[in-house]
């Protein structure tokens, strides 16, 4: 696991009901979160996280999604899913407000 990808997780780790799970047979740095058992985001690699935020939140976020993606590049623009990249501090602080965003979101 990458230094930004710990630290994403290590900041997450406060969140009352928010579980990390990890895909042992993948080595690409695949893996999941979960919030009450529910799939709320996964990894791709260990610097871009796919989170469902909602289609409302992205738009009121200005998020769009990215032209390049290896992963959805084909995803529809209406998708409640949303790819975040975090190459230094402050992505992952980015990252880590818009994961509490969405959790609160369905809580």
């Amino acid at each position: 696991m990458t230094d930004h990808k710990a630290k994403l997780l290590s900041l997450l780790e406060d969140v009352s009901g928010l579980e990390h799970k990890e895909w042992p047979e993948r080595t690409d740095g695949f893996s999941t979160l979960h919030f009450n058992g529910k799939e709320i985001a996964h990894f791709h690699h260990f610097n871009e996280l796919d989170l469902r935020l909602g289609k409302v939140l992205i738009k009121q976020e200005g998020l769009v999604h990215y032209s390049d993606s290896k992963n959805h590049p084909k995803r529809a623009k209406s998708s409640p899913y949303i790819e975040l990249r975090f190459q230094n501090d402050k992505d992952i602080l980015e990252v880590v407000r818009l994961v509490k965003l969405s959790i609160a979101k369905v809580s």
